[in-house]
This record gives structure tokens, sequence and C-alpha cells, in this order.
């Protein structure tokens, strides 16, 4: 079993990045390849795959965002495959805060999740992730996920968010904040 490996990446495609380690490329499946730049040298860390017909390799900028994958991957339908859109489209303190506050709407934003995965994952990790989130990062993606909820586009509100003040209710934010946008 591979821990991680430090290389030069050759190839980047829109689901894999070629990780080359002593004159060897190794094809690695990541969450966001465009993360990586060509010609450059990473330390990936690495989940290693190995099926009667495929050897598959996952690789992660992050010993945090691999340790969120080893914990999906543990979510009784859900694979290694399916667990990447998720880490590619959300923060691993988005997901464990999803998760922590039973936040369905969240969770079935992910592909080819719907609500029976969504309450399985509740199910399976609520309360088993170690990843710390302060008041005032979970008050933030309460309230950002709530204004794109009501169509705002992130790029929209991205200004007026550190002008909210964050030791409000959540109610109190959102009016706060939708004050700042009609301005």
């Amino acid at each position: 079993m591979y821990d991680y490996m430090i290389g030069k990446v050759t190839n980047i495609t829109s689901n894999s990045i070629t990780l080359e380690v002593n004159d060897i490329g190794y094809i690695v499946n990541t969450p966001n390849p465009y993360a990586f730049i060509e010609n450059e040298v990473y330390k990936v860390y690495l989940y290693q795959q190995i099926r009667e017909d495929e050897h598959n390799l996952f690789g992660f900028k992050t010993i945090e965002e691999k340790e969120l994958f080893l914990k999906l991957i543990s979510v009784k339908g859900l694979g290694p495959k399916m667990t990447l859109p998720i880490l590619a489209t959300g923060s691993i303190e988005g997901i464990a805060d999803a998760i922590e506050r039973e936040n369905l709407l969240y969770l079935r934003k992910f592909p080819k999740i719907g609500d029976k995965l969504a309450k399985q994952m509740i199910l399976d990790l609520k309360g088993k992730l170690d990843i710390t989130i302060t008041s005032t990062t979970s008050s933030y993606l309460e309230l950002t996920e709530v204004l794109l909820g009501l169509g705002y586009k992130e790029k929209d509100f991205k200004q007026i968010l550190p002008r909210v003040n964050k030791e409000l209710s959540i109610e109190e934010q959102i009016k706060e904040a939708l004050k700042l946008l009609l301005k």
C-alpha cells in the first residue's frame, strides 16, 4: 500500500494526473486535476484500490483530503469513484459541517447523491469526522448556502460577506446580507 509519492506531474486530464516518479508514470485519479500544474513537483497522498480486474490510484494534495476520502468511502454505497466529485465540488469543512448538522440539502447537491445516500452518510459519519470547524466558518458556510439557495451567485455576494456580523443569529445574518446586496 502506498502512503504518498513525490514526483513531477507530466500530464493532466479531466479526472486524473500522471505523476512521474523515478522515470515511471503513474495515473492518479484526483478530485481536481486542474489544481496541479504540469511539470511541477508535488507530494501526492495516495489511496490504492486493488480489484480483480483493475488497480487504481487515488491522489490528494493534502492529508486532510485523503482522510476525508477514506471516511467517505467507508459509507455503504459510496465508492472511490463516487467520492471524487464530492471532494471536487465541496470543501472539507463544508462536507464535515453538512454531515454534523444533518444538512441533506447540501449533501444532495453532489452528483449521484440522493436522499438515501445522504442519510447513510450522516448515519455512518456523524460525530466521526475530526475536522474542527469554528463557529465563524460554520456560520459563513450556512449563510453562503442560503444565499446560493436564494439564487444569488457567489461572485455577487462574496464582497459583502466580511461586512456581515458573524455574532448575529443566522436569520439576522441573512437579513443583513440581503440589505447589503440590495444597496
